[in-house]
């Protein structure tokens, strides 16, 4: 019976490396060892670099276990092609197809997370994506501001600007907090792009007067008034210092940015959820939540796997706020437990329905751990946030 069973598991296992040869004999292989089939052929113009891609993707270990998929947030993925925004062998992927093409890509470990975790992805993984390639938006031209004839001002913080245009009929100047829109191209003093919103076709957004940007983008952009178009001339203590950022920006680095308010909304205070008088439970991991209010019964209950939208306030224990949705005006949107948020986040959004409350109390070693968050969390710090399940797919 012995030799009967290892006989079948043999001639399983030849059949299934047979079949596995078989399906990978039809694809393509390029120098650097990615491997690709095209299933499908499109009408539409081939990807290269600097274009705004739009993507539909399944992504897949070799044993079929799912790791990722654009379908079931009911939204492609967009983005600028060969600018290092994807893994490797997406930016060489997908400038092999057409609009309109779908194909299955077969990534060696070097070309995506390599030798690092991501997420659910274990270390050295070879990945396998079904790409389809809905979109294909050529790269746009960026022309620089003409500012000839116009005066350039200057700020006690040493901020050089110069008005390019002025729109009297903007109306108020953003104040700080304000949720701001802005297009930009950022330039070296030598006049080379290093980058630009206007080529990915979509502004940044951001909380004014809050240390998300450098400092010269604070304070150069409440100057401006909705429509208004201004070069700011950034030097480098107000931009990223001595150090610069590398790869892209080299220490002691002045900038040039060419920006246009494009709107903003004033502040959003977010509210506190009144948790007075109400039980506090714990979870054998140490996170302890607080329910503030309920959504109906029959709501569909947030589980692994699901695209959930939350909106949220952070606090530090001592009430001040270091990051709010609320202020944005724009709940985050993430697939549940698969490691894209802090521990404390992937277990407490497991507990919650769609249009239920919490409080949660969060434990640094659930949350940014011994390290913290450079610049944003201290080591070592608990964190307590209002969270409000807005939606599950």
């Amino acid at each position: 019976m012995k030799t009967i069973f290892k006989g079948l598991l043999a001639i399983t296992f030849n059949l299934i490396i047979i079949q596995t040869f078989g399906q990978m004999s039809d694809f393509k292989t390029t120098a650097s060892g990615l491997k690709y089939q095209i299933h499908s052929k499109g009408k539409g113009p081939q990807a290269k670099a600097g274009d705004k891609v739009t993507v539909h993707y399944v992504g897949k270990l070799m044993d079929d276990t799912e790791f990722d998929q654009s379908y079931k947030r009911g939204q492609p993925f967009s983005f600028t092609l060969g600018q290092g925004q994807v893994i490797k062998g997406w930016d060489e992927g997908i400038a092999l197809l057409n609009e309109g093409d779908s194909a299955t890509f077969i990534i060696p470990a070097e070309l995506g997370y390599g030798a690092q975790a991501a997420g659910s992805i274990p270390a050295n993984s070879v990945l396998k994506f079904t790409v389809h390639l809905l979109k294909v938006a050529p790269e746009p031209k960026v022309e620089p501001y003409n500012t000839a004839g116009k005066d350039t001002l200057s700020t006690p913080s040493g901020l050089k600007y110069i008005m390019v245009v002025d729109n009297k009929k903007g109306g108020e100047k953003p104040g700080a907090g304000a949720n701001v829109k802005v297009h930009y191209t950022g330039y070296f003093e030598d006049g080379k792009i290093f980058d630009s919103s206007v080529k990915r076709g979509e502004p940044i957004s951001f909380q004014l007067g809050k240390g998300m940007v450098i400092k010269g983008w604070d304070e150069g952009i409440s100057l401006l008034k909705p429509g208004d178009k201004a070069r700011l001339l950034i030097p480098y203590q107000l931009a990223y210092g001595e150090a610069g950022r590398a790869p892209v920006i080299p220490a002691k680095t002045n900038l040039i940015f060419d920006v246009e308010l494009v709107s903003f909304t004033p502040e959003i205070k977010p509210e506190v959820f009144n948790t007075k008088g109400k039980d506090t439970l714990s979870t054998p991991s140490g996170l302890k939540y607080i329910v503030v209010s309920e959504g109906k019964k029959e709501n569909v209950k947030a589980q692994t796997g699901k695209t959930v939208s939350v909106h949220y306030t952070g606090y530090f224990e001592d009430g001040k706020i270091f990051d709010s949705s609320v202020q944005r005006g724009q709940p985050i949107s993430f697939e549940l437990g698969q490691g894209r948020v802090i521990k404390g986040w992937d277990e407490g959004i497991s507990l919650m329905k769609k249009g239920d409350k919490l409080r949660l109390l969060i434990p640094y070693q659930l949350a940014y751990g011994e390290q913290g968050y450079p610049g944003a969390i201290p080591p070592k710090a608990n964190l307590v946030f209002d969270v409000e399940l807005v939606d599950v797919q």
